[in-house]
């Protein structure tokens, strides 16, 4: 997937940022909807969607977890460099390169924490294992339920496996982790500064305080 995301970005990085928009815009506006046709039914008509709450719940979980890496590219993630303004340019580079390789270090934690075991770390576990658990036992979820038409065609239990949901979990920390590594990469050329907005959030946050009021 990421050797297909690299490609992609080296051919068709426009439609690639514009995937990575579009998927961003229609979870948020799911949500909205979901979350709407909620209340409208709630307090309208005393009644409710099943599995509203566990959807919107999901949804939520694949906006952080898409949309982290996406902040990582597009370097909006805010951040304070207080302190690694005050070093030489040299060593500034340095800090920035280990404060971005830190983040796939991070990320690779979080996926798979076996490999930790060589340095005699016990530990097992991560966001791979998980989600293949979830695969192997095929366990449903709480509310969220396969449409009738889905379940009658291709034969599905009555509620939705649980590693459809998980799916993000594996997958928005590996793409974290190549943003991550991207950015290393940046900064080292001298693409790039940070990989955080730095001393530029405060401006960011005034920037952009009028724009749900627009």
């Amino acid at each position: 997937m990421l050797c297909a995301l690299f490609i992609a970005e080296r051919y068709i990085p426009n439609i690639v940022t514009r995937f990575e928009e579009g998927t961003i815009a229609s979870i948020l506006a799911l949500i909205t909807l979901i979350t709407f046709v909620q209340v409208i039914m709630r307090y309208g008509f005393h009644s409710q969607i099943e599995g509203a709450l566990e959807m919107t719940t999901v949804l939520f979980a694949w906006l952080i977890l898409f949309g982290m890496s996406y902040a990582v590219k597009i370097n909006s993630h805010l951040g304070v460099d207080a302190f690694i303004n005050f070093l030489p340019p040299k060593l500034f580079k340095i800090v920035a390169i280990f404060g971005a390789l830190t983040g796939v270090l991070y990320a690779v934690l979080l996926i798979y924490s076996d490999w930790l075991q060589i340095f005699g770390v016990n530990t097992k576990g991560g966001a791979m294992h998980y989600w293949s658990l979830m695969y192997k036992i095929g366990i449903g979820m709480e509310d969220i339920k396969y449409p009738l038409w889905a379940q009658e065609a291709f034969g599905l239990q009555e509620r939705m496996h649980r590693f459809v949901a998980y799916f993000i979990l594996p997958t928005g920390l590996a793409l974290f982790a190549y943003r991550c590594l991207e950015a290393a990469i940046d900064i080292a050329k001298g693409n790039r500064r940070l990989i955080i907005a730095g001393h530029e959030a405060e401006q960011l946050v005034e920037d952009n305080k009028d724009v749900l009021k627009d």
